[in-house]
């Protein structure tokens, strides 16, 4: 498996916005990026609301994550000013994310990204599929489109297993625990 740079500030970023989302420690992102505070608590059905930039609602008391889940609207430039990820390359690995269902965007001086569904239901292997595709390639197709023939018949059984070896690390890994993992190494 080969975590490109893309893959890596992909993860990098959505863990950021977990931890804003959570009310965690962020670090800069969390506690210094101009994004306004959501409110806890709610149902994810905001009780008033008008149209947003992009035709979507807005919650009238301004913008919330989805479902209510708490904490900070994280804005492109913080996250990439914290995670040292240059902008414009941001911008196409978060737009990757939207599409992906991952994050949601809100437009607007108040606006930011926060995730679509809470840390704990989104895996490493979600992120990693959303900007590289297959987790595992063999000469640049997925494993499971290897082919071999004669006395290399068995390399495609080899790379089905590295690929089911990685899927299950992966997506057993949630952003909530890598959150855990590192507040557990500062605290100790």
């Amino acid at each position: 498996m080969y975590v490109s740079a893309r893959s890596d500030y992909a993860l990098r970023a959505m863990l950021a916005v977990a931890a804003a989302s959570t009310g965690g420690d962020g670090g800069p992102v969390g506690s210094e990026s101009p994004t306004a505070p959501v409110p806890a608590g709610g149902s994810g059905t905001p009780t008033g609301s008008r149209a947003g930039p992009a035709g979507g609602s807005v919650p009238a008391g301004g913008p919330t994550a989805p479902g209510g889940a708490g904490g900070e609207l994280v804005k492109a430039a913080a996250l990439a000013e914290s995670q040292g990820i240059p902008l414009s390359f941001l911008q196409g690995i978060l737009l990757d994310l939207r599409r992906a269902g991952l994050l949601h965007s809100h437009r607007g001086t108040e606006g930011g990204y926060a995730l679509t569904r809470p840390a704990g239901e989104i895996s490493v292997g979600d992120v990693l599929r959303a900007v590289g595709g297959s987790l595992t390639t063999v000469r640049g197709l997925p494993a499971e489109d290897a082919g071999y023939h004669g006395v290399a018949t068995g390399l495609r059984d080899v790379w089905l297993a590295v690929h089911g070896a990685i899927a299950v690390v992966v997506d057993r890994t949630t952003l909530a625990d890598l959150l855990v993992r590192r507040e557990r190494s500062t605290i100790g």
